[in-house]
């Protein structure tokens, strides 16, 4: 009798398990959604399960229009109006991946449509976007985002202009309208070496904060800007996490 209780236990709580699991990202069925407003070309608000939300673009990073450390930068507008004119162009449908739908910043993370086109792939083909912030399992469509970059290199479009403008560290807007000469000097982004693997970012209520590979957000953090030592992190006005 008592072997036969614990048989329906188990299988009421498998039950319970599988009915949640129904509920989770792995799942490439896309969502329609209203976009409330296009806040530059890799963030957008849209409207979700009833409430106004901020989505950030996975697997792409777009230059900045209005960063409260690195400013405008070179391409930030074009790649703001590009994006407004791909959302404002049809109707728009979200993907969610297998890993976290929110980064450390609240932002729900997402792959974006246009009548069933991908807005991350066309705004990497336009050479307006990178391929980056990789975080596994959230890698869906990076071989497929990959080789439209390669492209994009080739044809040197937008930021492929310039050699060094585009890093693997972000954007330098030293090196932009600075055509490569073949033998140009490593920008501070190329200088970068393994010891320079402290992460720092400024969150939404302007916080400056450093991130150590030791920490346990180091992985899921988005680095701003990159340190060689705590010392360069805390001269540049950034804190440790308490």
């Amino acid at each position: 009798m008592k072997l036969k209780f614990m048989i329906l236990a188990l299988l009421f709580l498998s039950g319970c398990g599988m009915a949640g699991s129904v509920d989770t990202p792995n799942t490439t069925d896309q969502i329609d959604v209203k976009v409330t407003k296009v806040i530059d070309g890799d963030t957008i608000k849209i409207i979700y399960e009833g409430d106004e939300v901020t989505v950030r673009y996975l697997l792409i990073d777009t230059p900045e229009t209005n960063h409260p450390r690195l400013g405008e930068q070179p391409l930030g507008k074009e790649a703001t109006k590009e994006n407004k004119r791909l959302i404002d162009s049809g109707d728009v449908t979200i993907e969610f991946d297998v890993g976290d739908r929110f980064d450390d910043y609240d932002r729900l993370l997402a792959y974006i449509y246009v009548d069933g086109k991908s807005v991350q792939e066309q705004m990497i083909d336009a050479g307006l976007a990178r391929v980056a912030y990789v975080f596994p399992p959230n890698t869906r469509y990076l071989d497929q985002f990959e080789h439209a970059e390669q492209l994009a290199k080739e044809n040197e479009a937008g930021i492929w202009q310039y050699e060094n403008y585009s890093t693997d560290r972000g954007f330098d807007a030293d090196a932009y309208g600075q055509k490569s000469t073949g033998n140009s000097p490593p920008t501070r982004s190329d200088q970068q070496n393994s010891n320079c693997d402290i992460k720092g970012n400024i969150n939404r209520s302007g916080n400056k904060i450093y991130h150590l590979p030791s920490d346990s957000s180091y992985e899921q953090t988005n680095p701003e800007v990159w340190f060689c030592s705590e010392q360069e992190a805390q001269d540049a006005g950034f804190k440790g996490l308490e």
